[in-house]
């Protein structure tokens, strides 16, 4: 089954293009909900949710409103002292397995973390420490493009996180692979200029996705729902709203919800 909507909602530039002016704060996740069925969280990768936090959000959507929930960066970048870390995070996610609201975790490493078999090993640690929770990894360094990986992910029971971004060397080509029960599928714009020479974190997802860009991933994602239980599609291009009109556009494109 599909799942379409953006990576993130509570953001301030999204009044006028998407949220009407006036609205309050409060009040946006009530209104994405009227447009979209699923909705990734960025927040958790910043700081570490709370059972309470959630359980608000649970009420504020429908039924059959799912989240997907980034990873902290604890878990991720600094890896360190990980099992209190991933305790805390998986014993806040409880309201929403409730609600059966949870979609999944979205486990986001960044660059940096290589190929190697130290770090191998911990994508066995994440599986342990997240039980049978469903999570997909997102690598950033295209190292991990290996049939070997794939197969240790498929052993794992750990989704691939396929992401459309700009053609640069060693980053993730715009490739499409089934690992899990989950798949996930990422637009985080083709900014080329600014993914790696930016002041301004949104800079590098300043992007505006044609049509005939998001039509190239139609027949993918649609093998990958062939193959998977549920398929996850946020648009990350999140400056002024673009990534609304990107997620609406893959939802016409694919017929989704």
């Amino acid at each position: 089954m599909l799942h379409i909507g953006t990576s993130g909602f509570s953001y301030e530039d999204w009044v006028g293009p998407f949220y009407p002016e006036g609205l309050p704060k409060r009040a946006y996740l009530r209104f994405y909900a009227q447009h979209f069925s699923a909705c990734e969280l960025n927040f958790t990768y910043y700081r570490m949710p709370n059972a309470r936090t959630l359980e608000a959000m649970a009420t504020k959507t429908p039924d059959h409103f799912l989240f997907t929930l980034k990873a902290n960066q604890e878990m991720t970048h600094e890896r360190e002292d990980t099992e209190t870390v991933f305790a805390q995070f998986v014993a806040a996610l409880d309201p929403l397995i409730q609600a059966e609201k949870l979609g999944c975790i979205l486990v986001q490493f960044p660059w940096g973390f290589k190929n190697t078999p130290q770090n191998r090993d911990y994508l066995k640690l994440c599986r342990e420490r997240l039980g049978e929770l469903p999570a997909a990894v997102e690598f950033r360094n295209r190292e991990w493009i290996t049939d070997e990986v794939f197969e240790l992910l498929r052993k794992l029971d750990l989704g691939f996180c396929c992401v459309d971004q700009p053609r640069l060397r060693g980053l993730i080509p715009p490739i499409a692979v089934t690992t899990s029960r989950v798949a996930y599928v990422r637009f985080h714009g083709r900014n080329a200029a600014k993914w790696w020479r930016h002041e301004q974190a949104w800079e590098r997802y300043n992007y505006t996705y044609s049509e005939e860009e998001l039509k190239e991933w139609v027949p993918k994602i649609r093998k990958l729902d062939s193959e998977a239980q549920d398929t996850y599609i946020f648009a990350n291009n999140h400056y002024q709203a673009q990534a609304v009109d990107t997620a609406k556009q893959l939802r016409m494109l694919l017929g989704g919800n």
